[in-house]
């Protein structure tokens, strides 16, 4: 195991995603701290992660690009419980339970076993976005578990293997790892798992002058009917239509990383949206189909079209949910809301920027 210490983003680095960083202050057992407090933003895919080719080590089938928020952060403490038997989850202040208790305390185990640390633990965490309903909870969650965990237990690491750890929480999480745009490596699929795993992380976009806004339109904040692990593997062994759009996701993603290093926004939103709606044409075609378009969804894709005609520079893109992005220019952002509000029928309609990376805060801070 290794000796070095976790590396964690700076505060003055967290709009750009970059590796550099300060210590963890270290106290416990193993080279960790008694606790440790970490924040994370969601991320927004715009080349949408869709499918595993490894299950029990989340590898991806295709590269992915996302946008991190600067709205709807999770706060997360850790904290070490030496002589507990088993770990105590709260989320919101309420235990946790069945499946999301289940992936917690197995995501704990990893740590601890990476860490060679037994302890359990007390994990509290905070979300403040709309769980299970297509708006990234789960990125922002296990980016802000997998970074305290790592502090508390000592797990010595760089943002990369935070990426990649993370990952194994929830899929998205590793791009959560870092603020502005970031890209998740499917890795290669040749090798050990060793060399897989290690293969798969998440790593910093470079981007031109682009100012962009997403405008987030919750029709249905409720918890989907299907999750997204269970659509993701009914589209993967059902759906015609899932290989043709994964071997056309490479070439989305190589034109968006292109258009975001040259801030041609209208480009990026092209993409984008034609990544979405090919995604979810694969979902339709799952047998049986899987639907997360609403009725409000689609009065909202209209609206972001007749914005367009007015020469409204927007661009639609949707995860595993009936809530729609709207991508636009910063300068447009307010004016798009005012639209897509009416259209979402008296739904939340939310304006988010490119948010900051996961970082620790001290100790006793929130």
């Amino acid at each position: 195991m290794s000796e070095q210490r976790m590396t964690v983003v700076r505060p003055q680095d967290q709009h750009t995603g970059t590796e550099t960083g300060t210590e963890a202050r270290t106290g416990a057992g193993a080279g960790g701290q008694a606790g440790a407090t970490a924040v994370a933003h969601p991320n927004i895919a715009l080349i949408k992660y869709w499918g595993k080719r490894d299950e029990h080590l989340v590898l991806p089938r295709t590269d992915s690009l996302s946008m991190t928020l600067d709205i709807f952060p999770t706060t997360t403490r850790v904290r070490l419980a030496p002589g507990a038997g088993s770990d105590v989850v709260t989320l919101n202040g309420v235990p946790a339970t069945g499946e999301a208790e289940r992936r917690i305390v197995t995501f704990l185990d990893l740590v601890r076993q990476r860490a060679g640390v037994a302890q359990r633990a007390v994990v509290e965490s905070e979300n403040t976005v709309p769980t299970g309903a297509g708006l990234a909870s789960s990125a922002s969650g296990f980016a802000a578990l997998a970074v305290a965990a790592a502090a508390a237990y000592g797990l010595g690491g760089d943002a990369r293997a935070l990426s990649r750890l993370a990952r194994r929480g929830s899929g998205s999480a590793s791009r959560s790892i870092f603020g502005g745009f970031a890209a998740w490596r499917a890795g290669r699929p040749a090798g050990t798992p060793a060399e897989a795993d290690l293969s798969s992380y998440a790593e910093p976009v470079p981007v031109g002058d682009i100012d962009a806004a997403l405008v987030i339109a919750v029709v249905n904040a409720g918890p989907k009917d299907v999750s997204s692990r269970a659509a993701m593997r009914r589209t993967v062994d059902t759906s015609p239509l899932y290989e043709p759009w994964a071997a056309s996701s490479k070439d989305d993603l190589a034109g968006m990383r292109a258009a975001l290093l040259r801030g041609d926004l209208a480009v990026v939103g092209e993409i984008a949206e034609r990544n979405a709606l090919g995604m979810h044409a694969t979902m339709l075609a799952a047998r049986p189909a899987v639907r997360y378009l609403s009725p409000a969804t689609l009065t909202v894709l209209d609206r972001v079209l007749q914005l367009r005609r007015e020469n409204i520079p927007a661009w639609a893109t949707m995860d595993a949910g009936p809530n729609v992005k709207v991508l636009c220019a910063r300068t447009d952002a307010h004016r798009v809301a005012d639209a897509v509000r009416e259209a979402a029928d008296g739904g939340a309609v939310h304006i988010a920027g490119p948010g900051p990376a996961t970082r620790l805060l001290p100790e006793g801070g929130r």
